[in-house]
């Protein structure tokens, strides 16, 4: 990966199955019993964007389009609005990654607000569209969450790839 500016370390190249674990723990937590608030956060989006944006070439639109249709399957909703939402939050996500990496952490949550507002209004959309009922205003809330716990995601999945400070002569980097 590219060192962004203000940073002074280099990260170490992700693990594949790190990836994968970390997108079934945020599928396990958002299936989790008890229903959703509308407030919530998404939390299986939360981190596909975090992967979109850092790691775009191995979590794309695919990706998230799957994990949608997942998620319409256990939440019994309309067929394809998750799996819209989430394939307009990746692909919105892969389009601003060099823009968003250049920031410091709270500037990236802002530039990632509007990705997520975009996608929970299109899967309102399609549910009102489908004869849902409407959530309530408190659903406005759930990417304001979502962008107040960008920092948090990215300092927690990017911890294993953070390489240990130790100083050695004889290597450059």
């Amino acid at each position: 990966m590219i060192m962004a500016r203000g940073t002074d370390q280099l990260l170490l190249p992700v693990n594949p199955i790190f990836i994968a674990l970390t997108l079934l723990v945020a599928l396990l937590l958002e299936m989790l019993p008890g229903g959703r608030h509308p407030a919530a956060p998404d939390l299986l989006a939360l981190v596909l964007v975090f992967w979109n944006v850092h790691q775009p070439r191995r979590v794309g639109v695919g990706v998230a389009f799957a994990f949608g249709l997942v998620m319409d399957v256990h939440q019994g909703a309309v067929l394809g609005q998750h799996a819209l939402a989430y394939t307009l939050l990746s692909y919105l996500a892969i389009t601003v990654h060099r823009r968003v990496l250049w920031f410091s952490l709270p500037a990236q949550a802002l530039h990632v607000l509007p990705v997520f507002f975009a996608a929970h209004a299109v899967a309102m959309v399609a549910r009102l569209a489908a004869g849902g009922m409407f959530p309530g205003w408190t659903v406005l809330l759930a990417p304001v969450f979502e962008a107040l716990l960008w920092p948090l995601v990215v300092l927690l999945l990017l911890a294993p790839q953070r390489r240990a400070p130790d100083p050695d002569k004889n290597r450059p980097l």
